[in-house]
């Protein structure tokens, strides 16, 4: 009888722990500490419950013994808070913001439609993006030659999203620029254009066009370099232009490049890029260079340039065949019929030589300055007269026989 009674005993020993392990958990919540009443209506002061006397803040309830309380702040407060937080604005961002709002409505987008030959000699049309900015009140906007070459139709976007129809004024190939005009008589926002000669490296440069057809767009950098040469096709080289690490992309071409004042300093025209993307190097050209050609396409649709008339080569690239007894030089090979230095009395070659498979007129003279700027390449003496005028007289020092002269040429336009 005993030893039933044992089993028994065993067996709801065994039932029991089978029971407690079973409820462990909520036997453990059960043994835990109960909050304290001051706990308590702590929690309920931060669930809005009991807001104690009032004008009393948070921070000074009552936390009685319990050291691991944490003061919440409700959602009254964090509205007060909101409401009397500093916005920090630093002085480079508010010249950011106001440069904006003076130039952005001047600021348009170009968009072109041009005609193109797909591989079954069918003619498509393809469409274009570019940026510019209006220079004058009667609609003239400054923009790329590349922007517009071309192009069969031309809209132009404003800051408002009116879209106007723009006709090509003129454009200039060798300077990558162009002028359009378009008829609106609500137009009152006209970019103020600066001087580009008063610019030094490092200062702030801020850019505004529309990037892949965004729409306007800011970005602002400095000017890294100054006095650049960037070659926009095979055969026209552009010089004197600005360096600027702004970002610039495609569809920014044409827009403004501009100072902390919001004055136009540049147009941006350019990158230098490995992948296609930007990559710190962008190029603008200089607004006082495009003041005078808007002038001329604006005024005659075209760009008078002088010329001097002179087919030449640099004296360094047949140094090691030839001595012309000079260093340094471009020897005039052949003048043209009728030309400014034809009829000032520059002389080409007279007699030819043979240098490898070429054959080479020589015996001409070699223009060593003009106005007093060295010229020892054919893109020098472009430079030189690209800051001259039609109708300009330039002191061309050439030498001659063994000796240096100097002749006064006036330069005409060029065919």
């Amino acid at each position: 009888m005993k030893n039933r009674s044992a089993k028994y005993i065993w067996m709801v020993v065994i039932i029991l722990l089978i029971l407690v392990w079973a409820k462990k958990d909520e036997i453990s919540l059960f043994l835990k500490d109960r909050p304290s009443t001051e706990y308590q209506e702590l929690a309920e002061q931060q669930n809005g419950h009991n807001t104690g006397p009032q004008g009393e803040s948070l921070q000074s309830a009552k936390l009685g013994n319990v050291p691991d309380a944490r003061v919440i702040p409700v959602s009254s407060t964090q509205t007060s808070l909101k409401e009397n937080k500093t916005i920090v604005v630093s002085s480079d961002e508010v010249i950011n913001v106001n440069v904006f709002e003076k130039v952005h409505a001047a600021v348009v987008n170009i968009a072109t439609t041009t005609l193109s030959v797909n591989f079954w000699m069918q003619v498509t049309p393809q469409q274009g993006q570019g940026s510019g900015f209006i220079i004058d009140k009667r609609g003239y906007i400054l923009t790329n030659n590349h922007v517009v070459e071309n192009a069969r139709d031309i809209t132009v976007t404003l800051s408002n999203g009116k879209k106007l129809a723009a006709t090509l004024i003129g454009r200039d190939a060798t300077s990558d620029l162009a002028v359009i005009k378009i008829s609106d008589d609500t137009i009152n926002d006209v970019a103020e254009l600066g001087d580009s000669n008063a610019l030094q490296v490092g200062q702030k440069a801020l850019a505004i066009g529309n990037p892949f057809g965004l729409g306007q767009t800011l970005t602002t950098g400095i000017i890294s370099a100054l006095n650049r040469s960037i070659m926009i096709d095979e055969n026209t080289q552009i010089d004197d232009v600005i360096q600027t690490d702004a970002p610039i992309n495609p569809g920014n071409s044409g827009g403004p490049l501009l100072n902390s004042s919001g004055e136009v300093i540049g147009i941006n025209s350019s990158i230098y890029s490995t992948s296609g993307g930007y990559q710190g190097i962008g190029f603008a050209i200089p607004i006082n260079q495009a003041k005078e050609i808007a002038s001329q396409l604006i005024t005659s649709g075209k760009v008078a340039r002088p010329w001097l008339g002179v087919i030449s080569i640099p004296i360094n690239e047949l140094s090691g065949y030839l001595d012309f007894g000079i260093d340094n030089g471009l020897l005039i090979v052949q003048l043209y019929q009728k030309s400014p230095a034809e009829k000032a009395g520059l002389r080409g070659g007279d007699r030819m030589v043979i240098i490898g498979r070429y054959q080479l007129p020589i015996g001409g003279d070699i223009i060593t300055t003009i106005d007093n700027n060295a010229v020892s390449e054919s893109n020098d003496m472009d430079r030189a007269l690209r800051k001259k005028k039609v109708g300009d007289k330039v002191n061309v020092k050439i030498f001659r026989d063994g000796r240096l002269m100097e002749i006064p040429v006036t330069l005409t336009e060029k065919p």
